[in-house]
């Protein structure tokens, strides 16, 4: 059992350092005001995403299967355990996407700016577009959400 926690432990700690690494800078870009630190800021965020969040999330879900079965517990009737799976699903398959499609959007049209050598009105109109700070923020709170029901078995 303790091999198992371990393994799923360090799963969750390259999570949240994905996550981390990867909402800080959209966080800041947001506040700020030049648009060359601003397509700077969401470059990296983008390589975080790619580095750090999308295999942090992949093995937090695989060990987190692994981890309940080591403890036995039913995935299916354990309410939850649930819950997690659920939100850990919308994670995945909604979150996580939506938020790499608008890094990668604007990752894009900044190299494209950057090889013109000017700040084209496509990756304005992306610089205003708020979807990687909404879906990032949601992760955000998933992840504390999904960190409270283990701790607390509400249900």
């Amino acid at each position: 059992m303790t091999l198992a926690r371990f393994i799923h432990v360090i799963a969750l700690l390259y999570l949240v350092a994905g996550v981390g690494n990867t909402l800080v800078p959209i966080w800041r870009a947001w506040f700020l005001d030049e648009i060359e630190a601003k397509s700077l800021l969401l470059t990296e965020a983008q390589r975080n995403y790619t580095t750090w969040l999308l295999p942090g999330i992949i093995a937090t879900g695989i060990t987190g299967y692994l981890y309940a079965g080591v403890l036995e517990l039913n995935v299916v009737t354990t309410g939850w355990l649930v819950a997690m799976q659920v939100l850990w699903l919308v994670q995945i398959f909604i979150l996580v996407p939506l938020l790499g499609l608008g890094l990668r959007r604007v990752r894009f049209l900044a190299l494209q700016s950057a090889k013109d050598g000017k700040v084209s009105d496509e990756l304005r109109d992306a610089m205003a577009d708020n979807a990687p700070l909404v879906f990032s923020t949601l992760l955000a709170i998933t992840i504390v959400i999904m960190t409270w029901l283990p701790i607390f078995r509400p249900f």
